[in-house]
């Protein structure tokens, strides 16, 4: 029964009447839909992003700020995880370091969207009404969680994978070898896991092209690797890499429990209840495209969603140190299967009309609840950065992050926000990651010990188990006063005011206190 569900050429359906969401106004419209909700904040309020920020401060200032070289050290390298860092380095110094950000973080939802269309467009010769419902996951928990190098990479492998598939159908697969080893690079230095997703997707999709030109499965298949192999060059370069880089491990194979909770997790931004039955709403899309004769799925994109689902399991959680490996790669999967549908022979515009209308609705409420969501982290930060008014330039800070025990699934969002200690004065804060080969920034100041690195920003509340990090009573009783100047509370849980006795209090906010400590007058 599935298998008579999963059929048709490459460009099945092109030579049919197009319907109207297939309007260029209305696909423009939905690409630009998507930067909608990050347009509001001065600074998006993904997770990971203002510690990358702090990063980016350094790289570009380093040697400039005698405070910075204090603290930290910085050596570029030739490593995949540069994509968003090499674009700040031409335009930060245009816009500013925090418009440069915004800029390049804005265009990275439209770019995904534009690459989810562009593959659509190729591979059934139209856009499908249900490819709207797959436009979301542009906006999905990677990117909200901050990964912005990868988030990247992604739009970039999907736009790439676009011009592979027409190439492709177009039979200009010499050019396409050229043209690849380029973008290949590209795609690689943005991040390594776009460049994977990339070659998986090529593969799958060449291995069916050639399928459908008669041949056996076996050789298909071999073909396909001789033809994504143009793409191999970034290996030699991640095999020298990782050889002059120790530690940053890979664990936690096959945790099935943790990838179904990735799965339920592909649109988690704020509230549960609606983000879940948000992803219960694509599998009911997914599950009527198989119940429905009149639906079927594209063989080229049902085989990369299989590709891209094998990943899925095969892949640990922690990848030489970077962390979520799995997590990542699980919203792009699921939009990849929900842009195979198509109609399985002449539109049914009655049917085509009703998918369009449910998916371009679900598109604009799943953006209008991100554009609310974004509003409300911005202004809760933006009220907690005006304690960065009371911070001198070259201040030593350290934050601390209140998180529950566990069942969070309102993202983090303030987990990194005392890395504006290091953007916008130039000052050290204990949040930025030491994962060797994952990033270029190197820390150097000794004294701040156990306090020195994520995620000793992060305190919970006493009740919980010691597995889970430290508790607040247990991380203010340890604090290195003498060699810090500031202690930033955010969103702390209840502690023993005993211990803050002594702390001169220098600003109070919603969720926010700022103490200064005994190292203030080591203040370079």
């Amino acid at each position: 029964m599935i298998k008579g569900a999963i059929a048709g050429r490459v460009d099945a359906g092109a030579d049919r009447p197009h319907g109207w969401w297939e309007s260029p106004w209305l696909l423009a419209a939905a690409v630009f839909l998507s930067a909608v909700p990050l347009l509001y904040p001065p600074i998006p309020p993904l997770v990971d992003l203002l510690g990358h920020m702090g990063r980016y401060r350094v790289q570009l200032d380093l040697g400039q700020s005698a405070w910075l070289r204090q603290y930290y050290d910085f050596h570029w390298a030739l490593i995949g995880n540069l994509g968003v860092d090499l674009l700040i380095v031409p335009l930060a110094p245009l816009l500013g370091l925090e418009n440069a950000v915004k800029l390049v973080v804005v265009a990275i939802p439209p770019m995904t969207v534009a690459g989810f269309l562009w593959v659509a467009r190729e591979v059934h010769g139209r856009i499908p009404p249900t490819a709207y419902f797959a436009l979301p996951f542009a906006l999905g928990h990677p990117f909200l969680f901050g990964f912005v190098n990868y988030a990247l990479s992604i739009a970039l492998a999907f736009l790439a994978f676009g011009l592979w598939l027409r190439l492709g159908r177009l039979g200009k697969t010499r050019l396409r070898s050229w043209l690849f080893v380029p973008i290949s690079l590209v795609v690689f230095f943005a991040h390594t896991y776009g460049w994977g997703v990339l070659g998986l997707l090529c593969f799958s999709a060449e291995a069916v092209r050639q399928h459908d030109r008669g041949v056996g499965w076996v050789r298909s298949a071999w073909n396909a690797a001789w033809h994504s192999a143009v793409m191999a060059l970034p290996l030699i370069i991640m095999l020298a890499w990782r050889s002059e880089t120790h530690g940053g491990g890979t664990a936690d194979w096959f945790n099935f429990k943790a990838k179904f909770q990735w799965l339920t997790m592909a649109l988690r931004d704020r509230w549960q209840t609606y983000d879940t039955v948000s992803m219960a709403a694509i599998v009911l899309v997914l599950a009527e495209s198989l119940r429905n004769r009149r639906l079927t799925f594209s063989r080229n994109l049902a085989f990369s969603g299989l590709v891209l689902a094998v990943g899925f399991v095969l892949l640990p959680r922690i990848i030489f140190g970077s962390a979520y490996a799995d997590m990542r790669l699980a919203p792009y999967m699921v939009a990849v299967l929900v842009l195979a549908v198509r109609f399985r022979g002449a539109i049914s515009q009655r049917l085509g009309t009703a998918l369009a209308v449910l998916g371009i609705a679900f598109l604009v409420i799943r953006v209008a609840s991100t554009t609310a969501s974004m509003a409300i982290a911005s202004d809760d930060q933006q009220a907690k950065l005006k304690a960065l008014d009371h911070i001198p330039m070259g201040a030593r800070v350290i934050s601390q992050v209140g998180m529950p025990c566990t069942g969070l699934w309102d993202l983090p969002r303030n987990s990194h926000l005392g890395a504006m200690v290091v953007v916008r004065r130039d000052g050290y804060s204990n949040d930025q990651w030491t994962v060797e080969g994952a990033n270029l920034l190197k820390l150097q100041y000794e004294k701040a010990g156990r306090f020195a690195a994520d995620p000793s920003q992060i305190v919970r509340p006493n009740a919980c188990p010691d597995r889970l990090r430290m508790g607040i009573d247990r991380s203010l009783a340890t604090l290195p006063r003498e060699d810090f100047d500031y202690l930033w509370l955010i969103d702390a849980p209840a502690h023993d005011p005993k211990l803050v006795d002594g702390l001169k209090p220098v600003w109070r906010g919603k969720g926010s206190i700022l103490y200064r400590l005994d190292g203030g007058s080591a203040n370079p």
